[in-house]
Parts: C-alpha cells; structure tokens; sequence
C-alpha cells in the first residue's frame, strides 16, 4: 500500500502548511481510530491548538525540536519522545529551530 500524502494548509488554524502521509486509512482502522499518519512540519508553519473530544491523540516524535503546547504547560520536545493528549484536552505544536518536524501521529477514539 503506497501512503497518501495530504497537504493541509493552516492545519488546525495553525500556520503556513502540513504534510501528512496516511499510514492507514479509516477502512483499515476499522473505526477504532481517526489518524495514523507521519507529519511533517516546516520552519515558520504549525499545527494550531485544538482540543480532542471522542478521542486521544499520541505523537511520536522522529526527527527535529518542537515547542509543544501541552493543554496550556508549553515546553520542548526532541526525536525519541512521546507526547499524549488525552479526550477533553488541547494541544499545539510547532518546530523550533530550522529543521523540519517530523512525528508519527495517532488518534484513537475513546
């Protein structure tokens, strides 16, 4: 199965542009969860903060530094770490510094 890459601009009402690359598609995840996608996010772009109702979300973070919102306690995030959110709470993140973010991202419904 060849991934499919979607672009989506102001992702979250963030900045500039991110890329996902679908890992699975809903049919495969059988309804259990929403996202499972690698993303990637550039310099000057981010995923804006939303809040998951439903749902959690997890990111696994590759490659790259980020500043993570997590639900209001901003700190930095490096390649090798996990972040959680769990139903109810927000999140945001973007890159720090001048390489590209890239991180798994799954959310499973609740």
């Amino acid at each position: 199965m060849t991934p499919r890459i979607e672009v989506v601009p102001h992702c979250e009402g963030g900045e500039g542009q991110v890329t996902f690359k679908h890992l699975l598609e809903k049919p495969e995840m059988h309804g259990l969860c929403n996202l499972y996608a690698e993303v990637t996010v550039y310099p000057g772009s981010s995923v804006g903060w939303h809040v998951h109702t439903g749902e959690s979300e997890t990111y696994y973070i590759l490659s790259g530094v980020a500043e993570y919102n997590d639900n209001g306690r901003v700190r930095r995030v490096y390649a090798g770490e996990t972040t959680y959110t769990p139903d109810g709470t927000g999140h945001e993140i973007k890159p720090f510094g001048k390489e590209p973010l890239v991180f798994i991202a799954l959310i499973i419904r609740s």
